[in-house]
């Protein structure tokens, strides 16, 4: 029996305690393939290195049994598992992204509420600009996308003294901190948001979740902090909304991305943009290496994996 091979963006020799019973073949997405694509059996996508690459070795890998992200959000590899080996399974990075991603959400409603943004303008220019700023203290923040990420943002706004959280997700379910309310009920529960902090994934059912319907039900004044992906909110809507001043926006994503330099967006009133940092930080590697040696490690004893999200020939 030949040795399954695997394609991780990592030298092996980076990452401690493989199994010995595997064979790994370096490549991160630039140059030629390492080795046949054929005889990959567990293929790790290229981190940050766009769609096109990520997909490009997949029609030539017909005896692939794992696709492994190392990304929260797997919308652009989707439509592949039809095409994958009957059985193959597709698994995103799980808990990976979840403080970084978190830590960021919170950066950017405090920096967007707090006009950091406004002073980092106005230092280059020594402009001494005082003024009242709103206070994450005491707002009602609802939450839309109450996984991992949304969990972890929960936790980490609990020390700001938020008057109420309000969790959304797909469907209705109790979590330990409290009852998630399903999308549906959206309507019910933005006239009372006065931040929403978007960490949903995008999927057929969220794209274009906040359109002009639903920014129009957000009281004057709410700010949307969006760390998804940018289709999930409605860029001409959302645009018109700050551009009214009435609404303001702290932004990770956007729709189109990245958003194009003579853009509106860029210079429309009460808009923070940071270009898709959320999940790139210091924390990463570390943890996507854990991931990949524990998923390995799983892969050679035989044993389920994790974070699995589909598999072709079957529905999840």
């Amino acid at each position: 029996m030949s040795t399954p091979e695997v394609w991780l963006p990592y030298p092996a020799s980076e990452l401690e305690s493989l199994p010995d019973t595997l064979r790994y073949h370096f490549w991160n997405g630039e140059g030629e393939f390492p080795a046949d694509p054929a005889d990959c059996a567990f293929y790790t996508v290229p981190y940050l290195k766009g769609p096109e690459v990520a997909v490009r070795p997949l029609p030539a890998m017909t005896g692939v049994r794992v696709v492994q992200t190392l990304t929260a959000g797997v919308e652009h590899m989707l439509p592949e598992v039809p095409g994958l080996p009957s059985g193959a399974v597709l698994c995103n990075a799980g808990e990976l992204h979840n403080t970084s991603t978190a830590e960021l959400a919170l950066a950017l409603a405090l920096a967007a509420l707090r006009g950091v943004d406004q002073a980092a303008r106005a230092q280059p220019e020594g402009r001494w600009e005082s003024a009242m700023h709103t206070s994450l203290a005491d707002r009602r923040v609802l939450i839309v996308g109450y996984g991992g990420i949304g969990a972890a943002i929960e936790e980490r706004l609990l020390p700001f003294e938020v008057a109420d959280v309000v969790r959304v997700a797909g469907r209705a379910r109790t979590a330990p901190r409290g009852q998630v309310h399903p999308s549906s009920k959206l309507p019910e529960l933005l006239p009372d948001a006065e931040v929403v902090l978007v960490a949903t994934p995008l999927t057929d059912a969220t794209r274009g979740l906040f359109g002009a319907r639903e920014l129009a039900l957000l009281p004057d004044g709410a700010l949307l902090v969006n760390v998804s992906r940018g289709p999930v909110v409605d860029t001409e809507a959302l645009l018109a909304e700050v551009s009214s001043g009435r609404l303001r926006a702290a932004l990770d994503v956007t729709d189109p991305e990245p958003l194009p330099a003579d853009h509106p967006l860029w210079r429309a009133p009460g808009v923070l943009i940071t270009p898709h940092v959320g999940g790139p930080s210091t924390a990463f590697e570390p943890r996507a290496k854990r991931l990949l040696r524990s998923q390995l490690s799983r892969f050679a004893a035989g044993e389920e994996l994790r974070h699995v999200v589909a598999a072709s020939g079957s529905e999840r």
